[in-house]
């Protein structure tokens, strides 16, 4: 799967032998001011990992894998400017929260826009190519988690078609903080 939104970006699915970029998207992601509450990583946990980690993440969500695809939007000078993926979620397994999944779902979980590639379009792009990906693979519907203070992706979100459905989660160490599910059912 490769798409060209414009000719400036080509939406694809990365390659295996491409997990230093993974990795240095990841810690730009990680470095951007509301990481915080976009991801349960940290800059310093992530640039501490074994390049065997992140060849193993590459591997995992490479172009040929089945279950997981992390997608890119490559522009034109082949620098990596956005990313997201999605995680297939079988029904009658547990997510990553202890919740049982119902059915067949998918998950859509680090996303990130370089900041000067923002608002133009380049979000919903990632998110067409990453909801064909998950509708090919069988999914009833497509969900994330939200940190419930990050209006900015909450917008972002519901721009490209999801909706709260009223699931919460609590996040790890008794912080009283939430995160909010949203969901976009298969039409």
């Amino acid at each position: 799967m490769s798409s060209l939104i414009s000719d400036d970006y080509v939406i694809r699915a990365i390659r295996a032998d491409e997990w230093p970029a993974v990795r240095r998207l990841r810690l730009d992601a990680l470095r951007d001011p509301v990481a915080p509450l976009a991801f349960l990583d940290t800059y310093e946990d992530a640039a501490a990992r074994a390049d065997s980690f992140w060849q193993e993440r590459a591997a995992n969500s490479a172009e040929n894998a089945t279950g997981v695809r992390q997608l890119i939007a490559e522009a034109s000078d082949g620098e990596w400017v956005g990313t997201v993926t999605v995680l297939v979620e079988e029904a009658g397994s547990t997510d990553w929260a202890g919740f049982p999944v119902e059915r067949r779902q998918a998950h859509v979980v680090g996303v990130f826009v370089r900041p000067e590639h923002r608002g133009n379009g380049l979000i919903k792009a990632l998110f067409e190519a990453g909801l064909e990906w998950a509708w090919e693979r069988g999914a009833e519907r497509v969900r994330l988690l939200v940190h419930e203070d990050n209006s900015r992706a909450q917008a972002a979100y519901r721009k490209v078609g999801f909706a709260p459905s009223g699931v919460t989660v609590a996040l790890a160490g008794d912080t009283g903080e939430q995160e909010l599910e949203f969901v976009l059912p298969r039409s």
